[in-house]
């Protein structure tokens, strides 16, 4: 199954089941507000549903959990990204934090910062969690996924890097696309390649199947920490290819246009534009 948020002409948003060329409305805020009121039975209760239906072509899609509690990112997750970089294969996850603020739609604009002149593409496998989760064991950790989306971790290397913590640059306001939708662990799972352009332009590519650190090892690897909550998202790390670590370097710029594709969940369109224009 299919999930999406797509925005209404009031100002609000609905979750809808993506049925081929047609969205059906499913009568809750948004994704991320179906997992938290559904109850364990949400997704077989969205499978279900029979409600009004727009054109998906027609609609404006939203970020596919637009608010959601946590998102934990993980650093360094693909292996020719690791050596690219330098580093050594990490025993452990790295972990840092984003904030909603952050999120855009899968067509929205990436709003470069004035205070930024090193912007980076990031692109990224995204977990949806779907039941609570704490100390999960690995069956109980691919049990509690939702599902799977497209992510961005737009970076902004010139802030990321002023101190050793990754935050600053990380979270930037509407840097970070994600959606274009949710899909079920029953419909796709990590294996297909994910690819990001720029201007078309192939910068990245690398399985999904490739991560140190799978999704069940990081929801359980996370849960040990704290409780994972329906519509947690967990952004998976980024393969090599990223503009900072390219000789020379390169950077986004205003006017230039984003693709992140993961064959199997869809592809975020995002042009870059100035922020505050």
């Amino acid at each position: 199954m299919r999930l999406a948020t797509i925005r209404l002409a009031d100002g609000r948003t609905e979750a809808v089941r993506v049925d081929g060329d047609q969205a059906v409305r499913l009568g809750h805020a948004d994704v991320g507000a179906l997992l938290r009121d559904g109850g364990p039975d949400a997704l077989a209760r969205a499978a279900e549903a029979d409600g009004t239906t727009v054109a998906l072509a027609d609609a404006e899609l939203a970020p596919v959990v637009p608010t959601p509690g946590k998102i934990l990112c993980v650093g360094l997750n693909y292996r020719n990204h690791i050596l690219e970089m330098g580093r050594e294969l990490p025993e452990f996850p790295t972990l840092f934090a984003k904030y909603p603020e952050a999120l855009i739609g899968p067509r929205d604009g990436i709003r470069k910062p004035p205070e930024s002149e090193k912007l980076d593409w990031e692109g990224e496998l995204a977990i949806v969690i779907g039941t609570a989760v704490r100390r999960a064991g690995p069956t109980e950790a691919r049990a509690a996924i939702a599902g799977y989306a497209v992510l961005n971790d737009v970076t902004a290397r010139d802030w990321q890097y002023r101190g050793p913590q990754w935050l600053q640059g990380k979270t930037f306001e509407a840097t970070t696309p994600f959606g274009p939708q949710l899909v079920t662990t029953d419909e796709w799972e990590p294996g297909s390649d994910l690819v990001t352009a720029v201007d078309g332009e192939e910068v990245q590519r690398a399985s999904t199947g490739d991560l140190v650190f799978g999704p069940a090892e990081l929801v359980a690897y996370a849960s040990t920490i704290l409780t994972l909550r329906p519509g947690d998202v967990i952004a998976t790390g980024t393969p090599g290819g990223v503009g900072h670590a390219r000789k020379p370097a390169r950077y986004l710029t205003p006017g230039q246009t984003v693709t992140t594709t993961i064959e199997g969940l869809g592809t975020l369109t995002n042009p870059v534009v100035a922020d505050g224009a």
